[in-house]
């Protein structure tokens, strides 16, 4: 499967920005989807996921209450919504895939087979 990920941009603090991660094939509804993110000078990091039915979010504790993950399964697509941006949510941001994997791994990057290029978020105080 292929990822393009798109919506990044310059947002103040406070504000908003909604990410999306379109997916190429047929298969889309079977694969648990996550967001990473990776800051200057950091490692990258486990943002937010979903799992393949849609019914089960993870996230990671600095998101909670102000991200949310979301999928259109009929438009092969995942959502990424934003609010309450903090400078320190200024990272590029990459969308994966991952089909058959236990559920006890959903936050961890080598479980995932499939990326996309990163969209990078800035945000300005």
């Amino acid at each position: 499967v292929q990822l393009q990920a798109s919506g990044g941009g310059l947002v103040q603090v406070g504000g908003s920005l909604r990410l999306s991660c379109a997916a190429s094939g047929r298969t889309f509804s079977r694969y648990d989807m996550a967001w990473f993110r990776q800051a200057p000078g950091k490692e990258r990091e486990f943002v937010v996921a979903i799992r393949s039915s849609g019914g089960t979010t993870y996230h990671q504790d600095s998101v909670k209450g102000r991200f949310t993950i979301s999928r259109d399964n009929a438009k092969n697509t995942v959502y990424l919504q934003m609010n309450s941006l903090k400078p320190e949510d200024t990272a590029a941001y990459y969308c994966a895939a991952r089909i058959g994997k236990i559920l006890s791994t959903v936050r961890y990057e080598y479980s995932y087979d499939y990326w996309g290029q990163g969209t990078l978020v800035t945000v300005s105080s």
